[in-house]
């Protein structure tokens, strides 16, 4: 069912058995150079580094935005941010009455911009189509009570951050949860309480316990062990680390780090920080990094445990960029290499995030490729492996007038067949830092403010060269072609390029 009501026929291409399980891993501010199979040099990776040597390590891979909201929606909607109804982290927190935890104050309501409820979303059509759904961690697709909450969008499970704005902090006052099994009809807090016995602000909050991000993945784990085999299932886990505060457990990761990166430093938070003081912020970061991959190694291992390895597509990747937000310093662990750009820019390093598909038995190991994919191709990817022919047809809403899909399955990339599709061009905009940003084969276009810049990656991979005045033919058609996908939004605007 759609957010907005409407009924869709059930697809019977593939028999249960056929179709694979596939989970996604969504992380959160990981740069394309922090990972070690990648180019770090200083992080130790070793579970991402052994799916990389099992399965296939894209080198061009790009996120839907270069931040969180409508990166996230692009991988749901299967649209570009010239198309999505999300295309920047508008919130629905602000302005709304404050209700105690403990003596924390926090918001009534959270969350962001919903999904439109009248265009289907990737857990939707695999609900659809026979799948047991599930998503663990950052949801970011709409507001508390809105039409667009994970319990109301064909996730059957849900336990995370509905809102982005919260999963700032690894030691909240609350989750949110969707279970069934929990005797959940809709979406519901779920409170920390021995968090909330300790301040959220100041020396008081080291004394909270809960660690969201151990909490979420154990949710996720708890949820692979349920599945048999009977059903396929879809999992999106959306991990937070090593998104923006520097923090977690004092255990044997972060202590590891410590004794590493001896001569560290410290961040101070001010008083008006979202974040609290960290310490020893470059042994924390690489320590969240490690957590999260020792998040995926055990993923792995259970999928092995129980038998489903070989009929279960993992993907793991990073919503946009790195960031340099709370204390984190990208600049020491190598700044996204040869890559330009953090988080909500749209250069390279911005919208260019590592991707690795995992699938032993089906896609061949220790294979780099360098297919060009975005977001927006996971869900006509998940749906061609699902057996769902037509889904633009079958899935396309005639009462909106036109209803954008964008993507191109790379399941024929994946599985080593013939007739891979090849995207014309890529295509980015974002109002925050108003930028809007073309590929078309080696050429890229990025718009500040309206005026374009172009780069050649083919020589000029980290976008110094402007070469736009040498060639205002490619200028002219990256422009049209901007133009074209632009479609106007009431709720995000963005200086395009004009036609000279």
């Amino acid at each position: 069912m759609l957010g907005g009501g409407l009924l869709i026929p059930l697809l019977s291409a593939c028999s249960k058995r056929e179709q694979p399980n596939i989970i996604v891993i969504m992380c959160d501010d990981l740069g394309y150079n922090d990972v070690a199979c990648y180019g770090q040099k200083l992080i130790e990776t070793p579970n991402l580094d052994r799916m990389a040597r099992e399965g296939m390590r894209f080198t061009q891979a790009y996120a839907g935005s270069p931040v969180s909201a409508p990166s996230r929606a692009s991988f749901m909607t299967g649209q570009h941010c010239g198309h999505t109804e999300v295309r920047g982290n508008k919130e629905y927190w602000r302005d709304v009455p404050m209700v105690k935890y403990g003596e924390n104050n926090e918001f009534s309501r959270v969350g962001q911009h919903p999904y439109a409820a009248d265009h289907i979303i990737l857990p939707e059509i695999m609900k659809d189509n026979g799948y047991t759904t599930a998503m663990f961690g950052k949801w970011a697709g709409g507001y508390e009570g809105s039409h667009s909450t994970p319990d109301k969008r064909g996730v059957d499970e849900y336990f995370g951050y509905v809102c982005q704005y919260q999963a700032h902090l690894y030691y909240p006052n609350f989750l949110n949860r969707y279970s069934k099994i929990e005797g959940d009809t809709t979406l519901v807090r779920v409170t920390l309480e021995e968090n909330i016995r300790h301040p959220q602000k100041g020396e008081g909050y080291t004394l909270r316990t809960q660690y969201s991000a151990d909490m979420i993945h154990r949710k996720a784990m708890e949820w692979i062990r349920r599945q048999e085999g009977s059903k396929p299932f879809f999992g999106v886990f959306t991990y937070t680390l090593p998104h923006a505060e520097l923090v977690q457990p004092e255990d044997s990761i972060l202590q590891y780090y410590r004794e590493k990166f001896a001569d560290d430093k410290d961040w101070e938070a001010g008083a008006w920080s979202r974040y609290n003081t960290s310490r020893d912020t470059h042994a924390q970061f690489a320590a969240m990094v490690s957590r999260l991959d020792g998040y995926v190694g055990e993923i792995m291992d259970e999928l092995r445990d129980k038998g489903l390895a070989e009929n279960t597509l993992v993907i793991f990747t990073s919503d946009n960029g790195p960031h340099q937000e709370g204390g984190a310093d990208p600049a020491f662990f190598g700044f996204n290499a040869e890559l330009r750009g953090i988080k909500r820019q749209t250069h390279e390093g911005g919208v260019r995030v590592p991707f690795i598909a995992w699938w032993p038995g089906r896609v061949e190991a220790g294979v780099v490729n360098d297919h060009q994919l975005a977001f927006y191709d996971v869900m006509p990817t998940c749906c061609e492996l699902a057996g769902v022919k037509n889904y633009t047809e079958r899935y396309s809403n005639s009462t909106i007038g036109v209803d954008y899909f964008d993507g191109i399955s790379f399941a024929p990339t994946l599985l080593d067949r013939r007739g891979q599709q090849q995207h014309e061009f890529l295509y980015w905009e974002f109002e925050e830092t108003d930028q809007v940003a073309v590929r078309m084969g080696d050429w890229k276009m990025v718009s500040k403010g309206g005026k374009p810049h172009l780069y050649n990656l083919a020589v000029d991979l980290h976008e110094d060269n402007d070469v736009a005045a040498e060639h205002p033919d490619v200028v002219r058609q990256m422009v049209e072609i901007a133009l074209s996908q632009h479609v106007e939004s009431p709720h995000f605007k963005v200086t395009m390029p004009r036609l000279e």
